[in-house]
């Protein structure tokens, strides 16, 4: 615990007019979260339809992601996806004020947990958990719902607006452990070995440094963090894959059983690109929800080869 962030304290500079567009911003967020689910869902769709006016380059990013990750798929068969991506990435502004100041009655409404008993199983072993989850983009609200069944501990970037912070850390420590700075692998790994269940993303572009290039998809050459490795062999802990999805009633995150290789006992090359396998595969369960606006292959193998996104 003592490798904890410590949460950020309120300061009345906070009321300074440096900071009313950010207030008025929580205000219309916060009375928004208090409107039947359906009504938010379909503001959130409006919302998405107005960041593709705003910021075309995003849906443009999508596209090409989708593209490259499924080549099999038609012409229509993807452009339906990026639609309904969109649609996922408008309501992630309003998921994100959900998790963070929808009362604790109103989380547990609309989310459930599926597959904990894997969960249990490890933790019974007397294994800590490191849960690894895709980048869906209602990962903020998931969080949130999850720890209602069991706390968890998770890496934490500080936001670059110290009010933005302060309200991002304590909506999103309202129902978990504790966070850890990002660059804290030593006290991952020592809650880890505290026998906790530990969140941590594995299926994000992180740059060079500490990468290989495996396949992603229909993509050959996708950097991938080794660090994911790291943590699995330095540990006793139960690798296990997670994906948080939208149902007809709210939102699910869903445990997955232990992968049927083990990590450990492969090379870097050959477990990561299994792990990257294994993650296609729940992205294809639900690919609209997934965050395809982020430029996932932005870094290639070597610096001066041509960018996917020109």
């Amino acid at each position: 615990m003592s490798s904890a962030i410590t949460p950020p304290s309120f300061k009345i500079s906070f009321l300074s007019p440096k900071y009313w567009g950010v207030w008025l911003g929580v205000v219309v967020l916060y009375g928004i979260t208090w409107l039947p689910l359906p009504v938010i869902r379909a503001l959130g769709a409006g919302v998405g339809r107005l960041i593709v006016l705003a910021a075309p380059k995003r849906a443009k990013v999508a596209r090409r992601n989708i593209a490259l990750c499924f080549p099999e798929l038609s012409d229509a068969e993807r452009e339906k996806i990026v639609n309904e991506n969109v649609r996922r990435t408008g309501m992630a502004l309003f998921e994100t004020a959900m998790g963070w100041w929808w009362p604790t009655w109103r989380v547990k409404k609309h989310f459930v947990v599926e597959g904990y008993e894997h969960v249990e199983q490890a933790l019974q072993r007397g294994h800590g958990v490191f849960g690894m989850a895709i980048h869906n983009m209602n990962l903020e609200f998931a969080c949130r719902g999850l720890g209602y069944t069991h706390p968890s501990i998770a890496f934490y970037r500080k936001h670059n607006n110290p009010l933005v912070d302060y309200l991002q850390y304590h909506g999103r420590n309202r129902s978990n452990k504790y966070m850890i700075h990002k660059r804290n692998a030593k006290a991952l790994l020592a809650a880890l070995d505290d026998k906790e269940l530990c969140l941590y993303l594995p299926d994000q572009d992180y740059g060079r440094v500490q990468s290989i290039f495996v396949p992603f998809g229909g993509v050959s050459d996708a950097a991938t963090t080794t660090a994911t490795m790291m943590f699995i062999r330095r540990t006793e802990a139960t690798p296990l894959l997670i994906s948080s999805q939208f149902t007809d009633k709210g939102y699910k995150v869903k445990f997955y059983p232990p992968l049927e290789q083990d990590l450990r006992d492969m090379d870097n090359e050959t477990a990561l690109t299994y792990l990257n396998q294994e993650i296609i595969g729940l992205i294809e369960e639900q690919p609209e929800s997934y965050l395809w606006m982020h430029k996932r292959f932005k870094t290639r193998p070597q610096a001066d080869m041509p960018s996917y996104y020109q």
